[in-house]
């Protein structure tokens, strides 16, 4: 399908970085449900944080697939050089610099998609990381900063230059944040100016709508973010639809059941109990989101406290949900 650096991609649908989410146990879920590329989620360049819980989790890579790609994110060109080579001693195959993300935490601290006002800095934060590390280094970025500052095409071309060996662009500014609709005019345009890889970013929710965006743009493949949330299946349904041109169909009750608690599984063991029984409900909030009495039963489901309750309450919710479907 496409490279990245020695690495070969075989499915054009990549699961986008996102933090409090893409953690190992569903980087490793959506890998097994078709996803080409996974990207953990953002760890901070400052090294003197890693030394953290949230961090240590973050950084924590065995047993995972390759490609390893993983997000960085700063402001400063040394930290993210020393934060690169740390991430490769740690198991990295690939590193992935964040200049897409529009949270104000991230911004304020001058980095994430704030990088974009600041093209020298970008420049010279793109050229110390490459220079820094043996692997490949990937880039995501938004469209520009505002509606009135788009400046992807030329970070894409500073990209490419300084030996970026992919690039990821989310097709909104930093200003919109996740409001409004997506554009795809400017990756279309960056395709144009660059050969390599190309990811589009930005409300691809079905199939259908991937191959639109992938045909329109030109791109090498969709990056797919909040829509694999409680929907690790997209990543199948894209790929198989971008193969055949058909659309297979939704997972049964039972499938979701399974996977549901399978994922479930692996954050207690990931996290250890206490704080995997906190992680899941979130995720199993965005499962059953549309499932019959999901949002009745999340709320049952966040007072529980242990792993066997949590496994016993998923486990009953699906036979009363088969039994509810039978009897209709």
């Amino acid at each position: 399908m496409f490279s990245i650096g020695t690495y070969n991609i075989d499915s054009r649908v990549i699961l986008a970085p996102m933090a409090g989410v893409t953690d190992q146990p569903f980087r490793q879920l959506c890998r097994r449900l078709g996803a080409g590329l996974v990207v953990s989620e953002m760890v901070t360049a400052d090294t003197r944080l890693w030394n953290s819980r949230k961090s240590s989790f973050r950084l924590n890579h065995a047993g995972e697939n390759e490609p390893r790609s993983v997000q960085i994110a700063g402001g400063d060109p040394h930290m993210m050089a020393q934060a690169a080579r740390m991430n490769a001693e740690r198991g990295a195959q690939i590193i992935d610099i964040n200049m897409g993300c529009p949270a104000k935490k991230v911004c304020n601290k001058a980095a994430g998609s704030a990088l974009l006002k600041d093209e020298p800095l970008v420049l010279s934060i793109l050229q110390a990381v490459v220079a820094a590390v043996d692997i490949p280094v990937t880039l995501k970025i938004r469209t520009g900063w505002s509606t009135d500052h788009k400046n992807a095409e030329t970070i894409a071309r500073m990209a490419e230059d300084t030996g970026i060996k992919a690039l990821a662009i989310h097709g909104r500014t930093r200003a919109c944040g996740y409001k409004g609709e997506a554009e795809y005019d400017t990756i279309a345009n960056v395709r144009k100016i660059i050969e390599i890889p190309l990811f589009a970013n930005g409300d691809i929710s079905t199939p259908e709508k991937a191959k639109k965006v992938l045909d329109y743009t030109g791109a090498d493949a969709v990056m797919i973010g909040r829509t694999a949330q409680g929907n690790p299946w997209i990543f199948k349904e894209i790929d198989h639809f971008l193969r055949h041109n058909e659309r297979l169909e939704k997972p049964s009750l039972n499938e979701v059941r399974n996977t549901l608690l399978s994922h479930l599984a692996a954050l207690h063991q990931f996290y250890g109990e206490y704080l995997g029984v906190r992680i899941a409900r979130k995720h199993v909030g965005w499962y059953l989101h549309h499932q019959p009495k999901g949002v009745s039963f999340r709320a049952h489901f966040n007072q529980l406290e242990s792993a066997v309750e949590q496994v016993a309450a998923i486990e009953q919710y699906f036979i009363q949900a088969q039994l509810t479907t039978a009897a209709a």
